[in-house]
């Protein structure tokens, strides 16, 4: 029986195409040539133990890792639809840290280039600046508007309901209230937990230390609560397509740079420089602001970016190349970030102290209700359901870092100013007033 004429045999293929095929495979961003060659020189120099905490040699560590972590996670049926890669990203190397799997000087090295460089910050600011400034504009200041709607009305909502359900199973309102529902509630570690025990050690509570490793493992159960339901509510949007901007947490009008006409603008490798510079510029006038005022950095960030975007002040070449900072940030960098997160800040024990069946289902009620709520107000006072859910169920994350986990998770990276306000500012409010209760009843 003849072969079809226009089916080559495999030595008639030439060597260009097989070699197209090759580069065409990539783990995460990284060519498989490469990333093999990546392999094989990251396994010579940990055999000679000269793997250092600089920056390529963690650039090519944390690439390869968090990727082979992503696509391990991308294959897993149904985990992968629930936001599995980012969940494995974060929490693999957390459980391999704790199994000494990853050996203590790697785990070493990799923590100290991630809290002395700075890592999250930088990359926060260039996602922030980015995304603003590359935002519809009309959509912009409708949405910094409306979002407190349903940010205020998920708070008061998952307030009530959590501490309702945990008090119904465990008895005691005070601890599920001041050690369950609000951690969730208090915008992430730093800015929520850290300052929120040391106010309850101030009010006579006991020794803040101690404190905090009650409330750590449910802030860290929180956040792997919060990917799990926003990639579900992702997967609503994706069913029903009139619930999503898929990025837009609003409708909205043309204007003088959406991001559907970055095509209009010619590439400038200066103006991309430039617009990089100009991020790290608004991310240490917020770093000044806080050591002379203490101001929230990124808050102060925040409001820059937006002041520059809504006095039209930057020339649209500039504000163009912005956003192609925030595609840089969000497409390369946002997994190796997770996976020093996941080695350097998410203890594996402290992650299982969280699975007792009251804390579980206290956390869950709180998170789901904050998520539903802002979902049916979103939709009522006419934002898109499924965006405003994602980026207000990001208060119940773990601050900067849950949203990055959140939003890469969704895909919804451009959601992140709106992310901050929802982290930081409901965060800041949420810990103040519960300080001051706690303060009053003690």
């Amino acid at each position: 029986m003849a072969s079809r004429p226009d089916a080559p045999l495999a030595e008639d293929v030439a060597p260009a195409e097989r070699s197209r095929s090759i580069w065409s495979i990539r783990i995460g961003v990284i060519p498989l040539p490469f990333y093999a060659l990546l392999v094989v020189v990251l396994a010579v120099l940990a055999w000679q133990d000269d793997l250092k905490a600089d920056i390529p040699t963690m650039a090519a560590l944390l690439g390869v890792c968090s990727y082979t972590c992503y696509e391990v996670g991308r294959r897993i049926p149904v985990f992968r639809s629930i936001g599995g890669p980012v969940v494995l990203v974060t929490i693999l190397p957390a459980y391999l840290v704790a199994a000494h799997w990853i050996p203590a000087d790697l785990t070493k090295q990799i923590t100290t280039f991630y809290k002395s460089t700075n890592f999250l910050y930088l990359f926060i600011a260039g996602i922030i600046v980015g995304s603003i400034l590359s935002m519809n504009r009309t959509v912009l200041i409708r949405g910094f508007l409306k979002i407190f709607v349903p940010l205020i009305a998920g708070s008061i909502a998952s307030l009530v309901v959590g501490s309702l359900v945990g008090w119904a199973i465990t008895g005691d309102l005070h601890r599920t209230v001041f050690y369950i529902v609000v951690p969730v509630m208090g915008g992430g570690l730093g800015e929520g937990a850290v300052p929120l025990t040391l106010g309850y050690s101030q009010s006579g509570a006991g020794q803040a230390e101690t404190l905090l490793a009650q409330v750590l493992p449910v802030v860290l159960l929180a956040n792997v609560c919060a990917i799990v339901f926003s990639s579900v509510l992702s997967m609503i949007g994706q069913r029903f397509p009139h619930t999503t901007g898929n990025g837009k947490i609003q409708p909205g009008g043309d204007d003088d740079l959406d991001l559907t006409e970055r095509g209009n603008v010619k590439f400038d490798i200066r103006q991309l420089a430039a617009a990089g510079f100009m991020a790290v510029a608004l991310y240490l006038l917020g770093e000044a602001t806080h050591a002379l005022f203490g101001w929230p950095a990124p808050i102060v960030m925040l409001v820059a970016a937006i002041a520059l975007k809504l006095t039209r002040w930057l020339p649209r070449n500039l504000e163009h190349h912005s956003g192609l900072v925030y595609g840089f940030m969000s497409t390369a960098v946002a997994y190796p970030l997770m996976f020093a997160i996941g080695v350097s800040s998410t203890p594996w024990d402290a992650l299982l102290k969280a699975f007792n069946i009251p804390t579980v289902i206290t956390i869950i009620a709180t998170v789901v209700t904050m998520m539903a709520t802002a979902f049916l107000v979103g939709r009522w006072i006419g934002m898109y359901p499924v965006d405003t859910a994602i980026v207000i169920g990001t208060h119940t994350g773990l601050g900067g870092t849950g949203d990055v986990a959140i939003l890469s998770a969704t895909r919804r990276m451009a959601l992140m100013p709106f992310a901050q306000i929802a982290t930081r500012i409901g965060g800041a409010i949420t810990v103040t007033i519960a300080l001051i209760v706690y303060a009053n009843l003690h």
